[in-house]
């Protein structure tokens, strides 16, 4: 069967982003500053609102609101992706600079210790050979368009726990790569929303 996407103008739309054989290279911190570059670059000549977001290590999610009368969040994700594969292996191997964080900056952690001493390898299948593509990202990704504003809500509270289902803190406020400390700064959240409880969600949320 073939895979259709639900393209609504002005649609508001979560998404999920992964890198090719799930290599955790998002949260070096050079990358990091790449994306916050790469995605700048985009909304200027293609806006759209960052409704939320976070970044870890081997994926990201993020929900965007379309201007009216646009509908191409395809064209914007093969911009960014494309920027970003362009770049990104060069600012791999300098893994010891420190860069500012990918939207606010918390509590530092160690699981980006780790991250950085990981084998830096590259993965190639024929076909991008063929292509001459760099394989920093899996072809496709997964989006769902945002029905009503409960649905809205709760894709937005999935991202910000996000790290925290991954096991890579124990509450959203530890985890720097993420919109949550916005809504708490605007007052959408308490700084101890989501610790030291298990939050559960619908199996069709995430799409992880």
């Amino acid at each position: 069967m073939q895979y259709r996407r639900a393209k609504i103008s002005g649609g508001t739309y979560f998404f999920t982003v992964v890198t090719y054989n799930r290599r955790e290279i998002l949260c070096i911190p050079a990358n990091v500053d790449l994306l916050r570059e790469v995605f700048r670059k985009v909304l200027i000549k293609h806006p759209f609102k960052i409704d939320a977001m976070v970044v870890l290590p081997d994926h990201l999610h993020c929900i965007w609101t379309l201007p009216p009368g646009d509908s191409d969040f395809s064209m914007r994700w093969r911009l960014i992706k494309n920027y970003f594969s362009r770049k990104c292996v060069g600012r791999v191997e300098k893994q010891n600079q420190q860069n500012v964080g990918w939207v606010e900056l918390a509590k530092p952690n160690n699981h980006i210790g780790s991250v950085q001493k990981q084998n830096q390898a590259q993965f190639t299948t024929p076909s991008r050979l063929k292509k001459k593509e760099q394989p920093v990202w899996q072809r496709r990704f997964w989006e769902h368009f945002s029905r009503d504003d409960q649905d809205f809500i709760s894709y937005v509270e999935y991202i910000h726990y996000n790290p925290v289902r991954h096991g890579l803190v124990t509450a959203p406020r530890d985890w720097k790569y993420s919109s949550f400390h916005r809504y708490v700064r605007e007052g959408m959240y308490d700084p101890e929303w989501g610790a030291g409880i298990k939050m559960e969600f619908e199996s069709t949320v995430g799409g992880e």
